[in-house]
């Protein structure tokens, strides 16, 4: 009786690359519904047409390049970027804009590099970065939260859509009716007016810690990242060292002088921190490898962000942190690589 045995590997992980993405596009789900729940459907809206420009791409630059188009296009990877991409974006954020961030994470950010596995930077965070440098006045555009108390009225979701894809808005309406600055640019904004934080935090946009509304989203966001904490998706290094080095200088900053420094609640609360905490400075590719790098890449992601958005031009810095910590990655790989057992260091 002859026995047929396959080539190894006999043994296969459980866990693979659209396994893993499907865990973190589950995770983002109720951040996404918290998103739309405050914010509208316009964010659904550039979920949806930030994955149809991503699947395109992915789908050209995979033909270009010769390479199986339905095994990148299953795996999920493009989609996690695209939904990454599309949170960082405002919710009436016309539907060009979103397709050439898009267009730039994906084509350039990631196969200029050689593709998935490849890329130095991180997708999302680098279309990100393009199209805030790019379309400035757009990328500031955030409607405030709906919460009932801020004059404002909202539109409907049907108003919404027409305005993502035609950029026509109902009769004697306009941006500047709609919009307003988040709760980070409008700090940042006032504090340079010399209002003292707890003037600036008297405006109805604020809440206990954060932002009205930012502060549930990142809590839910928090809670997603939890979950893939628990799942093995990822590991507590990065989330932990990032917002340690964030809360360690907003603290620091605080105590130097609350009337001109924000509360380190404020920065944990508000913004991208949480989304970049467990979800984008997480990104397998682009973050140090090794444990102990893995806390130095995590940490210098929380100094930077609080830098910029106390002493830089931008509001959150978010983006820009992540960008400057992924050219380090090589150097810390490098600095922090183990030692092969029984060799010396």
């Amino acid at each position: 009786m002859k026995f047929s045995t396959a080539t190894g590997p006999h043994w296969r992980a459980a866990d693979n690359v659209p396994a893993i993405m499907r865990q973190v596009l589950y995770a983002l789900t109720p951040a996404l519904l918290m998103y739309t729940w405050f914010f509208g459907i316009g964010v659904l809206l550039n979920c949806l047409i930030a994955s149809a420009a991503a699947l395109a791409t992915e789908a050209v630059a995979l033909k270009l390049r010769h390479r199986s188009i339905e095994v990148f296009l299953t795996d999920y990877s493009v989609v996690v970027a695209a939904v990454l991409l599309a949170l960082a974006l405002p919710p009436l954020t016309p539907w060009w804009i979103t397709v050439t961030g898009t267009v730039f994470a994906i084509g350039f950010a990631k196969h200029l590099y050689g593709g998935l596995g490849y890329n130095i930077f991180n997708p999302a965070m680098a279309g990100y970065v393009v199209l805030l440098i790019s379309f400035p006045e757009e990328m500031t555009r955030w409607l405030p939260p709906d919460i009932g108390d801020i004059d404002y009225q909202p539109l409907s979701w049907l108003q919404s859509i027409q305005y993502t894809l035609t950029g026509s808005l109902p009769d004697a309406l306009t941006l500047d009716a709609l919009t307003r600055a988040t709760p980070l640019d409008t700090m940042k904004t006032e504090l340079s007016r010399m209002l003292t934080v707890d003037e600036i935090r008297a405006s109805p946009l604020f809440g206990d810690f954060g932002g009205r509304g930012w502060e549930w989203i990142n809590n839910v966001i928090a809670l997603g990242g939890i979950w893939l904490l628990y799942k093995k998706v990822i590991r507590w290094h990065i989330p932990v060292a990032m917002l340690t080095g964030l809360l360690g200088m907003a603290t620091l900053g605080y105590l130097i002088d609350p009337a001109t420094h924000a509360s380190p609640g404020f920065h944990l609360f508000s913004g991208g921190t949480m989304l970049c905490a467990f979800f984008i400075a997480t990104d397998p590719v682009t973050a140090a490898a090794s444990n102990r790098g893995k806390i130095f890449y995590g940490a210098g992601i929380g100094i930077l962000t609080y830098a910029i958005r106390a002493w830089g031009s931008y509001p959150d810095g978010i983006a820009f942190a992540v960008l400057l910590m992924n050219m380090t990655v090589p150097m810390i790989d490098r600095m922090t690589k183990p030692a092969i057992y029984g060799r010396d260091p």
